[in-house]
C-alpha cells in the first residue's frame, strides 16, 4: 500500500486533505460540504466523545437532548445572537404532504409553506432558553447544568474535511446559575476542563485565553478558548467557553424567585467543542507517513502482523501471539492481529503506518525460534527486538512514552514559535517568515484590531489567561498597553 502523500513542506493543506481521505478517516459526500465520517475516523471520536463525556459527568453535567428545528422567531429574540448566525443558518420554509386529494379523486404531493421558517440549529441558546423558562421558577431548581451531544449546521461557503464542514458534529453545554459569579465560574472551568483534555488525550499543547470583544460568540459577554498551533505555523480554536451573562434570560424571560423572594433574570454559559478537534489531532501530530495518533485516542494501539509462509506457520504465530494479545485486553489495550491472507505484510505495514497506529508488532519464523517480538514505534519509526517475557512490560511503557513524546514535540515547536515583537513592521517579518503565535500590545481598540486583521490577515487569537500584566505601547498606534496579546493567522 504505497502512501503517496504530498509532503507537508510542499503544500500543507494538499498533504491535509490527501490523508483524511487516505487513512480513511473521512471524505466528501454527495451533498456540498457535508462529509462523510468513515468507521476509522469515527472510532477516534467515539474515544474523545467517551471522555469528554466522562470529564463533564465528573464536574456535575447530565446529558439531554433538544430539537434540530428552531423556530426563526426564537432566533431573533436575542440581537447579537441573531446577528452572528444570521448569514450561517439554513432555513426550512416548505414541507410536502404526501398523497393528498386535490379535490377530484386524484392523489398528488402537495406543497406547503410553514407557518413559521425553522431554522436548523446552527447553536442551541435559543430553543434551551426556551426550554428552561418552562424548568427554573425558584432558586431551588438551579444550578441547571445540561449538555447535548449534537450536529449543528452552518452553512459555510469554502469547507474542508473535519476543519469546517456545513454540518459537524459536536457537544454544547448549557448551564443556568443563580449568581453571576457562578456562571462566570463555570465558563472558566470548562475552558480548564477542555485544556486539559487537549494535553493529556490529544497531546496538544494550548494556551488559555480570553477572546478580543469582536471575536466573542454572538451573544455572550466572555469568551474562553483554547488556541492551538499546527505544524504550517497557523492557530486553531480548539474549544470555547462563554459567559452569557443574563442576555439570553432576559430574551426568553427566564426568571427566579432568589432566597430573599424577590424576582431576578437567571445567569447562563455555554460551551463546546467539535469534529473540529480531530483536525487539530491530525495537524499536530503528523508526518509524511501519515498519521501519528495519541496512544489515549488510537482505535487500535497495538497491531501484530504476522510474517509466514504457509497454514502451518501462521498457525504457530497464532497460538504465540494468543497469550499476548489476551494479557494486553486485560490492561485495557485494543489490539488487532492482523491475519489476513489477502495482503502481504509490506502493504499491512504501510497500512498501519498511514493510519497512526502507535506500536506495530511483526512475528516472523525467525522469531518464533528466538522467542522475540521485533517491535515498532509510530512517533520515532524506531525498532526494536522485544523477548517474549517482557513483551507487556514493554508495550505498555511504550504506549506512555509515545502519548508524552508527541506532546513534548508538539510543545517544544509552539515554544520555538511564539516570538515577541515591539513594532508593527516586525510583526509582519514575523507573520510572513516565520508565522507563530506573535505576542505583541495592543491598544485595545476595535478599530486597531480590524486594521491589523485587513492589513495582514492575522487575527487575535487571545488574551491570555490569566492576564500577565506588562505596561507597554501598542505596536501599531503607540497608545498605552496593560498587556501582550497573541495574534496569528488561523483556520
Amino acid at each position: 500500500m504505497g502512501k503517496n502523500l504530498t509532503s507537508r513542506s510542499e503544500d500543507y493543506s494538499r498533504w491535509y486533505n490527501e490523508l483524511v481521505v487516505k487513512a480513511d478517516l473521512a471524505e466528501n459526500s454527495g451533498v456540498r460540504g457535508c462529509m462523510v465520517i468513515k468507521p476509522y475516523g469515527f472510532a477516534i471520536w467515539e474515544k474523545m466523545q467517551a471522555q469528554l463525556d466522562k470529564m463533564f459527568k465528573e464536574t456535575g453535567h447530565e446529558n439531554a437532548y433538544f430539537p434540530l428545528f428552531i423556530p426563526k422567531s426564537y432566533l431573533s429574540k436575542e440581537a447579537s445572537h441573531v446577528e452572528g448566525f444570521a448569514k450561517e443558518c439554513a432555513v426550512v420554509t416548505h414541507y410536502r404532504l404526501k398523497n393528498a386529494e386535490d379535490g377530484s379523486g386524484i392523489v398528488v404531493d402537495e406543497e406547503a409553506k410553514l407557518e413559521e421558517e425553522l431554522i436548523v440549529r446552527p447553536t442551541s441558546e435559543t430553543i434551551i432558553w426556551d426550554t428552561y423558562r418552562r424548568w427554573i421558577q425558584s432558586y431551588r431548581d438551579l444550578p441547571i447544568m445540561v449538555n447535548q451531544w449534537a450536529n449543528v449546521v452552518r452553512w459555510e461557503m469554502r469547507t474542508r474535511l473535519f476543519l469546517r464542514t456545513a454540518e459537524f458534529l459536536w457537544q454544547e453545554g448549557h448551564t443556568a446559575h443563580a449568581t453571576r459569579q457562578e456562571a462566570m465560574d463555570e465558563a472558566e472551568q470548562m475552558m480548564h476542563v477542555y485544556a486539559d483534555f487537549a494535553e493529556s488525550y490529544m497531546g496538544v499543547p494550548v494556551i488559555k485565553g480570553t477572546k478580543t470583544e469582536s471575536e466573542r460568540f454572538a451573544g455572550a459577554e466572555e469568551t474562553f478558548c483554547i488556541e492551538a498551533l499546527m505544524q504550517d505555523g497557523k492557530a486553531l480554536q480548539a474549544g470555547t467557553s462563554h459567559f452569557l451573562g443574563q442576555n439570553f434570560a432576559k430574551a426568553f424571560d427566564v426568571k427566579f424567585a432568589t432566597k430573599e423572594g424577590k424576582q431576578d433574570f437567571v445567569w447562563a454559559t455555554s460551551w463546546g467543542v467539535s469534529t473540529r478537534l480531530m483536525g487539530a489531532l491530525i495537524m499536530t501530530h503528523s508526518d509524511d507517513n501519515g498519521l501519528v495518533l495519541p496512544p489515549k485516542l488510537a482505535p487500535i494501539q497495538v497491531v501484530i502482523v504476522p510474517i509466514y509462509k504457509g497454514m502451518e506457520q501462521l498457525d504457530a504465530i497464532a497460538e504465540r501471539v494468543e497469550p499476548l494479545i489476551k494479557s494486553l485486553r486485560e490492561k485495557g489495550i485494543s489490539v488487532k492481529f492482523d491475519k489476513r491472507d489477502t495482503h502481504k505484510p509490506g502493504f499491512k505495514f504501510n497500512e498501519y503506518e498511514l493510519k497512526g497506529v502507535p506500536v506495530r508488532l511483526a512475528v516472523g519464523q525467525r522469531d518464533l525460534e528466538s522467542g522475540t517480538f521485533e517491535v515498532a514505534r509510530r512517533d520515532t519509526l524506531e525498532k526494536e527486538s522485544v523477548k517474549a517475557e517482557e513483551i507487556v512490560d514493554r508495550i505498555t511503557a511504550l504506549l506512555e512514552d509515545i502519548q508524552k513524546n508527541i506532546y513534548q514535540k508538539a510543545l517544544d515547536f509552539r515554544s520555538d514559535h511564539i516570538t515577541k515583537v515591539d513594532t508593527y513592521e516586525e510583526f509582519k517579518n514575523v507573520l510572513e517568515e516565520k508565522g507563530g503565535f506573535i505576542s505583541a500590545h495592543w491598544d485595545g481598540t476595535n478599530e486597531t484590531e480590524e486594521r491589523i486583521k485587513n492589513e495582514t490577515k492575522a487575527t487575535i487569537r487571545c488574551i491570555p489567561f490569566p492576564p500577565e500584566k506588562e505596561e507597554g505601547s501598542c505596536m501599531v498606534t503607540g497608545n498605552p498597553s496593560v498587556q501582550r496579546v497573541l495574534f496569528a493567522k488561523a483556520y
